[in-house]
């Protein structure tokens, strides 16, 4: 990963990385704009993300995982789902060598974008 690339689209971000891990980023990025399509894509803190009044999601390519920041609400809701994946406070991580949880994904993408509308 490089750290020091500014990025303008997620297209960009995604075309930067490591060739095993560029179809991961490109499902994830399906899966969430899928799943919010209202959303808008964005480069926020040099990582992807998807905006919908604010924003519902970062994700980020990493040596070993790609790292998923939903924010911290939906690890709590989602922990009994999560059990099998390293968290913290807002984010995920899934590791490079397991197929992407797309279902779960779109569940805490949703519920991200219930959350937001329901603070509006």
């Amino acid at each position: 990963m490089e750290s020091k690339k500014t990025y303008q689209t997620i297209d960009d971000y995604i075309e930067n990385q490591a060739e095993n891990v560029k179809p991961i980023l490109k499902k994830l990025q399906k899966i969430i704009h899928e799943s919010a399509p209202e959303a808008t894509e964005t480069i926020s803190y040099g990582m992807p993300a998807f905006r919908q009044q604010s924003v519902l999601v970062y994700f980020a390519a990493h040596k070993n995982h790609i790292g998923f920041y939903p924010t911290a609400s939906p690890i709590v809701y989602f922990a009994e789902e999560l059990k099998n994946f390293k968290t913290s406070k807002g984010t995920i991580q899934i590791p490079v060598n397991t197929e992407l949880p797309g279902e779960l994904i779109e569940k805490i993408v949703k519920y991200r974008l219930q959350e937001i509308i329901a603070k509006k």
